[in-house]
């Protein structure tokens, strides 16, 4: 399990969805970055792109829900 939790990272009018979307995202620009520079990663995407969010070192368009 991931930490820290999503309810942590984002606000209460933020769409949980949008939110996996912009991780998904970031995640996948982790891994060709990566792969452009010849790095090996040491932890997976997915948990880099969690924490990037988590510090506010990444913000994507994640919106109100019905927005």
């Amino acid at each position: 399990m991931l930490r820290p939790a999503m309810s942590q990272i984002i606000k209460k009018d933020e769409s949980n969805y949008a939110f996996v979307i912009e991780v998904a995202k970031r995640a996948r620009e982790i891994v060709n970055e990566a792969e452009e520079t010849g790095a090996v990663l040491e932890e997976k995407p997915v948990k880099l792109a969690v924490e990037e969010f988590a510090a506010g070192r990444a913000r994507g368009t994640v919106k109100a829900m019905g927005e």
